[in-house]
């Protein structure tokens, strides 16, 4: 694989530096991290795109966990437990993706990105504080059943992870929208783990414009997320209602033929 022109390495890290704001404030950064890499290096195999979209994640997730972690201080009883098992559902996810045609996931995201969209519009009052909808146990199950199933769908296809962490947390738990972000950064973290596990022993990655992006990506997370915490829940939410909006259009034109 021939190196990118300066110009092409300067739009990637640009990509890498958005794509970083975006997941540390609500997730789907890959909208845009993604497509950069594809355009950046079009003969590249799939999985060199992917491996490598995912070193440049992890460096952000990486840095958005622990600013999170230290000006929010998410519940960890909730946080860890839904982050191992998003990682195994990863894994496994990353085994059936091979064996799955992808053109089937599009249709199905594209309803359920329609629906969370939906959800999110007609209660706006949505994730403005925690409310908790379960107790004890039954919330650290409910965790994990919705870090395992994310965590599949990360693992065999990926895009809006973690945006689907952070509607999982404030839809189905309660939580607010900036503890929801805090805890969703986590898990995705994970996923991007489980995903370089498998990607690196088949040496899938291309390193040198990975650890670049990454370090843009890296940037971009700080930066993200405390805008994010500065601003506050009403912030996060407006962003996720326009990154949904954003993957409902991207996925639609690819369900009805506009785009591939």
């Amino acid at each position: 694989m021939s190196d990118p022109s300066l110009q092409t390495t300067l739009l990637l890290m640009l990509a890498g530096l958005t794509a970083g704001w975006i997941d540390a404030v609500v997730g789907g950064g890959g909208l845009v991290q993604l497509p950069a890499l594809v355009l950046g290096f079009p003969h590249a195999a799939p999985v060199q795109v992917l491996a490598t979209n995912k070193l440049g994640s992890i460096c952000g997730t990486s840095a958005s966990s622990l600013t999170y972690y230290r000006r929010v201080r998410p519940d960890l009883r909730t946080a860890l437990p839904m982050a191992g098992v998003a990682f195994l559902g990863s894994l496994g996810g990353a085994v059936l993706g091979s064996h799955i045609p992808k053109s089937a996931f599009n249709p199905l995201i594209l309803v359920v990105l329609v629906a969370v969209g939906a959800y999110t519009l007609l209660k706006p009052d949505l994730g403005s504080a925690t409310q908790l909808r379960f107790a004890g146990r039954h919330h650290v199950i409910a965790a994990t059943a919705a870090g395992f199933v994310i965590g599949v769908y990360d693992g065999a296809l990926g895009p809006g992870t973690g945006s689907f962490f952070v509607f999982a947390l404030v839809g189905l738990l309660g939580y607010a929208f900036l503890q929801a972000s805090a805890k969703a950064r986590m898990a995705n973290w994970a996923t991007n783990v489980a995903a370089l596990v498998v990607f690196i022993p088949q040496g899938a990655v291309m390193w040198r414009i990975g650890l670049l992006m990454g370090g843009c990506n890296l940037l971009g997370a700080y930066l993200g997320a405390r805008t994010a915490v500065a601003r506050g829940a009403g912030f996060v939410r407006v962003v996720f209602v326009l990154v949904v909006g954003a993957f409902i259009i991207r996925i639609g034109g690819v369900v009805f033929g506009a785009w591939s």
